[in-house]
């Protein structure tokens, strides 16, 4: 009897998240859907993670449209599957069981029969809800147990030896996600996922954890990883070998590098295997034919440039090369022998030949995710602190065990890859490591995401938090975002259904502008409409002047957010201008000088590209009589500790402080950082404003 593996294939939202940055516009996915209908996969992941965002936040698109559009097309050949984490959906707070299920009766009711859910700490409590909701309405609940690996503790002295010094036990081991598995199998989970999100797992460990997996639950087992470090494609051969049941890939142009293995490596292995795929291959080889179109597109949309593309393959019509058999034919050995080393050369081989991306050394080396080590990099950049990157990525294992040794997932791998950027910058000012806190790591210490995997010692949260006890978060203070009417719009409810009420509640920042300019267009289009035929006027088309003063351009390509001044008024070099919306960041665009604005050629929503002219400033109004200056004044100064935005102030003039009490918030690296007294005493001047962008070292107050 032939065996079957099921695939399902991510390239509609994991392989364009992971390669080109979620940019797939509607017309791009519609061009394969034919394809797609004939191609029979298990499964197509094409809805969750940064999907509904991004089709709002850059391509001005309706999430609920782009999933019901696939099912549409798709029918029911392919279960299409979406991703969630659990009770925080797609955001940092957890939502009330009321939000939860309106989610899930919603995406089930569009088209979704598969709704995997994960969680930042693999706490089992938070995937309850949705579980309950997915299976309510007729889903399928794929759980995930995230796989992450204990940190490279230092090594330890002689002397902390002999003292008797340990470094502690492991944690993350088989029988920790095989428990977390069981765990789920009694919640009622339809299937288990291993989800590698970073590609750590080598293949002797996946060939392990599948047949340990297999023999302590009676349900389907799936197998998610990436390629970056380079063990992708081996480990995905191992899990074949050692029994899963399901397998995600990506079709050709989106396979490999930061992505999923290439669905047409793993069909050449099975073919030698036996294994039948229940794939339609041609198909795929017109689905490829669209996506080679599509790549060069995102290339020059996304990137601006060409990224480097593998060669082109169809396994049904182009001969396997010599080299690619030979290696092919040792993989397989390899992996029904179980020599790991062997598969893993052999595997890394065949990719190479094909020209995907190498290895990523660095990520192998440092066994975190990729993509949080682009984010330090990118926010010591921003900082103008390259230099602490070492020290940064040395104290990750010592923030992350404090911590309760959360997975380094989305969200708690960039919240602890910025609070080990303020440990660092802490240091380098002569500062007390956690002196500088951001917001999100002290609700994961004080317990508000969950249990995590370790406990947290007491006296460290009173420490964070203030508090010794493990504190959940109270689902009864959640408030639902304002749902105000549109005078713009005619009068409108910004969200006038269930389904745009939960794009506000799951993505506030995105979904308001982005719901306010569809009502506008709407509310006009019908009022164009209805219009009498003789006072219908050619509209007139706003003439910009010629520029001739300076100008404040887009250092990077992205969605205008907001803007921070008008016509007519007066701006300082540094001000900020612009808030730029680019890779899912809030980029600050200051102005290099000083002037009066003459005129501003982007409005609110617009996406411009790099060098794009955003405002025109002219040269400065006649001064007005300066304001006097405060009157210095003497006492103990409190300093930013990194630049960023003054987001709240908690005193004002004239109260009294404590040592350690939170006297204001900045935001910073996409955290909100508390900051708080070294003095008790009394407040005797605010030097800064709330939403004042200021530096290192800038004085916030003074305590006298």
């Amino acid at each position: 009897m032939t065996k079957v593996l099921k695939i399902r294939d991510l390239t509609l939202r994991d392989g364009q998240q992971s390669s080109f940055a979620t940019r797939m516009t509607q017309a791009q996915v519609e061009r394969c859907l034919p394809y797609y209908k004939d191609a029979h996969f298990f499964a197509m992941e094409v809805w969750g993670g940064a999907v509904p965002d991004s089709v709002m936040r850059y391509l001005n698109e309706n999430p609920w449209h782009r999933l019901e559009s696939i099912k549409k097309a798709v029918g029911d050949v392919s279960k299409l599957t979406a991703l969630s984490r659990g009770r925080n959906l797609f955001g940092y707070a957890p939502y009330t069981d009321e939000i939860i299920e309106g989610f899930c009766r919603n995406s089930i009711e569009s088209g979704l029969g598969i709704m995997r859910i994960f969680d930042c700490l693999n706490e089992v409590d938070n995937v309850k809800s949705t579980i309950k909701y997915v299976k309510k309405y007729g889903g399928i609940a794929d759980c995930a147990v995230c796989y992450t690996v204990d940190p490279k503790y230092p090594k330890l002295s002689l002397w902390d030896k002999i003292k008797g010094k340990k470094n502690p036990a492991p944690v993350f081991t088989d029988d920790y996600f095989v428990g977390k598995a069981k765990e789920l199998a009694a919640l009622g989970a339809d299937m288990i996922t291993i989800k590698d999100m970073s590609g750590l797992i080598p293949p002797q460990r996946v060939s392990a954890l599948v047949k340990k997996l297999k023999a302590a639950v009676n349900i389907p087992i799936d197998f998610h990883t990436h390629c970056t470090p380079g063990y992708g494609l081996a480990s995905v051969y191992a899990a074949i070998a050692a029994g899963v049941d399901v397998v995600d890939t990506n079709c050709w142009w989106f396979g490999g590098g930061t992505g999923a293995p290439a669905l047409e490596l793993v069909y050449l292995f099975c073919q030698k295997l036996g294994i039948d795929l229940g794939v339609d291959m041609e198909a795929v080889a017109k689905i490829n034919q669209t996506l080679k179109d599509i790549r060069t597109e995102l290339n020059v949309s996304v990137f601006g440039a060409d990224k480097p593309a593998p060669k082109p393959f169809n396994p049904l019509t182009d001969a396997v090369p010599a080299e690619v058999e030979a290696q092919l034919n040792r993989a397989v050995k390899a992996a029904q022998s179980e020599d790991f080393a062997t598969l893993l050369e052999a595997a890394q081989a065949i990719e190479a030949y094909f020209g995907f991306p190498a290895p990523n050394k660095l990520v192998q080396e440092a066994e975190i995710p990729g993509g949080m080590y682009s984010n330090m990099v990118a926010q010591l950049q921003a900082l103008k602190a390259e230099d602490i990157l070492p020290r940064s990525m040395e104290l990750i294992p010592t923030v992350r065990l404090s911590a309760g040794l959360p997975p380094l997932v989305t969200p708690t791998s960039q919240i602890v890859g910025a609070q080990a950027v303020n440990c660092a910058l802490d240091e380098k000012a002569g500062r007390a490591m956690y002196t500088t806190k951001n917001n999100q790591f002290v609700n994961l210490v004080k317990g508000e995401y969950g249990k995590t995997p370790v406990p947290i010692d007491p006296e460290f949260r009173l420490k964070i938090c203030g508090v010794r006890e493990e504190t959940a978060y109270d689902i009864s203070k959640y408030q639902q975002q304002p749902n105000p009417e549109l005078p713009e719009a005619g009068g409108v409810k910004l969200a006038e259904n269930e389904k745009e009420v939960l794009l506000l509640e799951l993505f506030p920042l995105v979904a308001k502008p982005y719901l306010t300019n569809l009502k506008k267009k709407a509310y006009e289009a019908k009022a164009a409409a209805e219009a009498p035929k003789a006072e219908v006027t050619e509209a007139k088309t706003e003439v910009k002047q010629k520029i001739t003063g300076k100008t404040i351009i887009a250092p990077l390509p992205g969605k205008v957010i907001d803007i921070k001044v008008k016509v007519g008024d007066t701006v300082t070099a540094g001000q900020e201008v612009v808030l730029l919306e680019a890779m899912k960041m809030e980029n600050s665009i200051t102005s290099d000088c000083t002037g009066v604005v003459k005129q501003i050629l982007v409005s609110v929503g617009d996406n411009v590209a790099t060098d794009a002219v955003i405002i025109e400033i002219g040269d400065s109004a006649p001064a007005a009589a300066p304001k006097a200056p405060k009157a210095a004044v003497a006492g103990n100064k409190i300093v930013a500790p990194l630049p960023g935005r003054v987001i709240s102030l908690k005193v004002k003039e004239g109260d009294s402080v404590a040592v350690g009490q939170e006297v204001a918030v900045l935001e910073a690296m996409k955290m909100e950082n508390s900051i708080t007294s070294d003095y008790a005493g009394t407040v005797q001047q605010i030097a800064v404003a709330e939403g004042e962008n200021i530096a290192t070292d800038a004085v916030i107050m003074i305590i006298g």
